[in-house]
C-alpha cells in the first residue's frame, strides 16, 4: 500500500507570480520539479501557454473557465507525487493507484476528479516480446495528470499532435483523454499485426513436414496474446460504461463520437486476439497431434525390426538347446559315400525365407 500523504495548501501570495515557461510547485527545488515533471503547460482556446504558481493559475483558469493545465509525470514516487497533489488535492486512492501503478484497466469517478487506468503495450522485436506498460489521468475542474509507467506508449507525440491541432484543444480536458486512448489503441493495433506475423509463422512451422514447429514458442506466444488480452479486454469494457455515464464523467456530446470510434477499433483488436488465442489453441493441438502421429510411425518402424529380428532369434533359441532327442539336429543324407548334415542349412534358410517375408509384408503395410 502507498502512504498517503496529507493535503495542506500554502498560502497564496498577495499578487500572482509572473508567468515562467516551467510551472512552479510549492517545495523542492528546481532539479526536484524536472525530476519529476516531464512537460506541463496551460492551454487556452487551444493554444500553448506558460504557467506560474499552480494554485494561482488554476484559479484563474476557474473563474474565467477558460482553459486547463496540463502535467506530465512519468514513475513518481510518494514523495515526488506530493509536490503535485498538495495543490490539485487529488483523491487518496488515486494518488495510491498512480504511485504504485499495476492496476487494471478502469475508469472512477471522485467527487473533484475522473481516475483513468490505460495498459499500455510495446512489442519488441528483437525477442518477439510484449512489455506492458500504464498510462494513468486525472482529470479534474480545469486541470489533466497524465502519469505514464513504463517505457510504452510515450505521451510526448500525443501532446505535439494535440498542439498542432488547437481546434481540438478546444473541447477542454476530454480532448486529453481520447487523444491518450487513442494513442494507446493504435500502439494496440501495431501490436496486433506483429502478433499475426509471428503466428503465421508458427503456423508455417507447424504444418511443415520437414519442421513441425516447437511446443514452447507455441506457449510463448500463447502467453503474450494473454498479456495482450488482459491489457485490451477491460479497457473495452471501461469504455462502454463510461460511454454509457457520458454525463456523469463530464463527456460532452460532441466528444461522444470520438470515444465511439475508439470503441470501435477496440472491439476489432479484441476480436482478432480472442481469434489468435483459440488459433494457437489449435496450432497446439495440432502440434501434439503431429508429434503423437510421428511417435507412433517411430514406433511401429521400431515394432516391425523387432518382428524381423524376433524370428531368426526364436528359431535359433530352440535348436541351441541341448537336448539329444531333436531330430533335425542328426538329420542326413549320404551324398558321394559320405553322410552330409543339412539341418544347419535347413535353419538358415528358413530363418532367411521368414525374415525376407516378413520385411516384404511390413513393407506393404507401411510399417517400413
Amino acid at each position: 500500500m502507498g502512504t498517503l500523504v496529507t493535503l495542506t495548501r500554502r498560502p497564496r501570495a498577495a499578487t500572482p507570480p509572473p508567468a515562467s515557461t516551467a510551472c512552479e510547485t510549492p517545495t523542492g527545488g528546481r532539479g526536484e520539479v524536472d525530476r519529476v515533471i516531464v512537460d506541463k503547460a496551460i492551454y487556452r482556446n487551444g493554444r500553448r501557454q506558460g504557467c506560474g504558481d499552480l494554485s494561482d493559475e488554476l484559479d484563474v483558469l476557474r473563474l474565467t473557465q477558460d482553459g486547463f493545465l496540463w502535467i506530465g509525470l512519468k514513475d513518481p514516487t510518494d514523495e515526488e507525487f506530493e509536490l503535485v497533489n498538495q495543490e490539485l488535492h487529488l483523491h487518496p486512492l488515486a494518488v495510491e493507484d498512480a504511485v504504485n501503478g499495476h492496476q487494471r484497466a478502469k475508469i472512477e469517478k471522485y467527487e473533484s476528479s475522473v481516475f483513468v487506468v490505460l495498459k499500455t503495450l510495446r512489442y519488441i522485436e528483437a525477442t518477439s516480446d510484449i512489455e506492458t506498460g500504464e498510462v494513468m489521468l486525472f482529470i479534474g475542474d480545469r486541470f489533466v495528470v497524465t502519469v505514464r509507467h513504463g517505457e510504452g506508449n510515450p505521451l510526448a507525440g500525443v501532446r505535439q499532435r494535440l498542439e498542432s491541432e488547437p481546434d481540438r484543444l478546444e473541447h477542454g480536458s476530454m480532448t486529453v483523454l481520447h487523444a491518450v486512448m487513442d494513442s494507446v489503441v493504435d500502439n494496440y493495433i501495431v501490436v496486433d499485426r506483429e502478433v499475426r506475423k509471428d503466428l503465421e509463422a508458427i503456423e508455417e512451422q507447424v504444418f511443415a513436414s520437414d519442421v513441425g514447429g516447437e511446443a514452447n514458442t507455441i506457449y510463448r506466444l500463447k502467453r503474450e496474446v494473454l498479456e495482450f488480452r488482459r491489457a485490451s479486454q477491460p479497457l473495452a469494457d471501461t469504455l462502454a460504461q463510461f460511454m454509457e455515464r457520458a454525463r456523469g464523467h463530464g463527456l460532452t456530446e460532441e466528444m461522444l463520437p470520438f470515444f465511439r470510434d475508439v470503441a470501435d477499433h477496440l472491439r476489432l483488436v479484441n476480436d482478432h486476439v480472442e481469434s489468435y488465442d483459440r488459433l494457437l489453441t489449435d496450432v497446439l493441438s495440432a502440434h501434439l497431434a503431429s508429434v503423437s502421429v510421428k511417435q507412433n510411425e517411430d514406433m511401429r518402424r521400431i515394432s516391425a525390426w523387432v518382428a524381423i529380428a524376433a524370428v531368426p532369434t526364436m528359431i535359433a533359441g530352440i535348436y541351441g538347446m541341448n537336448f539329444q532327442s531333436i531330430p533335425e539336429l542328426t538329420a542326413s543324407v549320404h551324398l558321394g559315400g559320405r553322410e552330409f548334415y543339412y539341418g544347419y542349412f535347413v535353419a538358415i534358410g528358413v530363418m532367411a525365407a521368414a525374415c525376407i517375408g516378413l520385411y516384404r509384408a511390413f513393407k506393404r503395410s507401411g510399417w517400413l
